[in-house]
């Protein structure tokens, strides 16, 4: 791929991502379907996925603004079904779906279809975690999505490393292969346990924001490849730096956290077109590859495995669900449950880039012994991958809605936030008291009362969005205020640039102008996107 292949996909992948949202349909699906259409297209590139690329480059990136993102405490509340789904249910997928494979493909080794089998073990919750979050999801749900994707990419990597290791004759054992995972999931743990502290000392001690923002884009690459230096999981490296970096992000200053919000979503947004719009292009190749299989005969098979992939998830999820609730110490811990949220859980275990990029890295030939049917495996991969795409993929919003689960309480999160602010807003005050009264912080009263004025706005904002709205505009009067506000900072932006063209201030001189006026703005608008 040259680099006018790779501008263009990237700009044509990020065009399509932003058409999908003003439509209905997720933006992954709309990536991969789009993708498909164009893998026959005359004159498009054939884009391979490199294993080589995916994993070490793509997916760390991927796992950290997920990881920054998550909440480290209702991880942890959450710790035993997000454990169930992105350990034990990937070890059982391995084990059940390669079972499956093997007695559904003939002469397919059952070696070789325990690889299969990992490699479609692990769901990627990308869509599934953007559908929940847009329907308004409870929060435990899109918590234990966004929990299991977080971690099972390692335990599908280690498993996967395991069967390759039997499937080409390198006599494997049991033990050694229980050797191996706990060496991957613990040495994980373990890099990125070493890792956080100092590289959060040196975010800290930086002290600059550009500084900050460029260790912030090296620090999951950093991560992964220490891990996997060691022979341990780079991707449990990357997940436990960017939780403990997320928890602890309000350590550093307002101006390296709005800079670096702003250059995360935009890299996770590139890197996930990119991704999917590359599944979709993938076609041509894997059905080439198939040489001594027929189509019908492998989509047969397909449609096989894909059913096995959606059955075995079910399979593991309801009991992990009810069965752990026979102890009554799991009950007075956990909220109670009933049939729905586990039919939303099993019915979001879309696969995805993972999936593809650990097949495609199957080795034609190791040490002399061939693979045995590499390019149905491939085949077979690429199949469920854009099964549970299309098929969960379209059908998970309606399901949710046809469910009718209870949503976040929007009402009770406000309330929560109002009482919350109320107490900084105290505190704050106590502390401004404070120094007021030390004649060395001696201010002329107009601009103590301004430093009031503020900090009443914001203690009162909140509690306004809960009170009656304008009958004329519907907006309540914190919304007015934001709104007339931005009118404001645009009348004075208008007069800054006027003044700049009639050459009565310099360019350098605006834009110091307008950059107060835009961190203004930016306060105003992060207020408003929390509502």
């Amino acid at each position: 791929m040259d680099a006018l292949q790779l501008v263009a996909l990237v700009a044509a992948s990020a065009a399509i991502a932003g058409l999908a949202r003003r439509t209905p349909v997720p933006a992954p699906l709309l990536l991969v379907a789009v993708g498909l259409a164009a893998s026959y297209v005359p004159g498009v590139p054939d884009y391979t996925l490199d294993p080589h690329i995916v994993l070490p480059l793509i997916l760390p990136p991927l796992l950290y603004t997920a990881a920054v993102d998550s909440s480290y405490l209702d991880l942890r509340a959450n710790i035993r079904p997000v454990a169930l789904l992105s350990v034990g249910y990937v070890l059982f997928a391995t084990v059940a779906v390669g079972w499956l494979a093997y007695v559904l493909v003939p002469d397919l080794p059952l070696t070789a279809a325990l690889v299969l089998g990992a490699v479609v073990a692990p769901p990627d919750a990308v869509a599934a975690t953007a559908i929940a979050r847009k329907l308004g999801l409870p929060n435990r749900i899109t918590t234990i999505l966004q929990g299991e994707s977080l971690v099972n990419d390692a335990t599908a990597i280690t498993a996967y490393k395991v069967a390759l290791a039997a499937a080409v004759g390198e006599g494997i054992s049991w033990a050694g292969g229980v050797g191996e995972f706990a060496l991957a999931s613990l040495g994980g743990i373990g890099v990125g346990l070493v890792l956080m502290v100092p590289i959060h000392w040196l975010r800290r001690g930086l002290g600059d924001s550009l500084l900050q923002n460029t260790l912030s884009l090296l620090i999951p690459f950093v991560a992964y490849a220490a891990a996997e230096e060691v022979g341990a999981s780079g991707v449990l490296a990357v997940v436990v730096v960017g939780l403990f970096l997320g928890h602890r992000a309000w350590q550093v200053d307002f101006a390296t956290r709005l800079q670096e919000e702003a250059v995360w979503k935009m890299v996770a947004f590139i890197l996930e077109s990119a991704v999917f719009a590359l599944i979709g292009l993938q076609l041509p190749y894997v059905v080439q590859g198939l040489g001594q299989y027929g189509m019908g005969e492998a989509i047969g098979y397909a449609v096989g495995v894909f059913v096995a992939v959606v059955v075995v998830r079910f399979v593991w999820v309801y009991p992990a669900t009810f069965l752990p609730r026979l102890s009554g110490r799991v009950r007075s811990r956990e909220p109670g449950v009933d049939w729905k949220a586990p039919l939303v859980v099993g019915w979001a275990g879309m696969r995805g880039v993972v999936s593809l990029a650990i097949a495609f890295s199957i080795p034609v030939v190791t040490d002399g012994v061939e693979f045995p049917a590499r390019n149905l495996v491939l085949f077979l991969t690429f199949t469920t991958v854009i099964g549970t795409l299309v098929v969960q993929g379209l059908t998970l919003p309606p399901l949710i809605r046809f469910l009718k689960l209870p949503g976040r309480d929007r009402y009770a999160e406000t309330l929560a936030e109002a009482q919350a602010q109320s107490e900084a807003s105290r505190a704050a005050e106590e502390r401004l008291d404070a120094l007021l009264a030390d004649e060395r912080n001696a201010l002329p009263q107009p601009l103590a009362d301004r430093l009031r004025t503020v900090l009443e706005r914001r203690r009162n904002a909140v509690w306004e969005r809960l009170g009656a709205v304008n009958e004329v505009t519907g907006e309540t009067a914190d919304d007015t205020y934001r709104r007339l506000s931005r009118e404001m900072i645009d009348a004075e932006r208008e007069v800054f640039v006027q003044l700049r063209d009639a050459r009565r201030i310099d360019d350098e001189m605006m834009r110091t102008l307008l950059r107060r006026l835009d961190l203004e703005e930016a306060a105003a608008y992060r207020e408003e996107a929390a509502d």
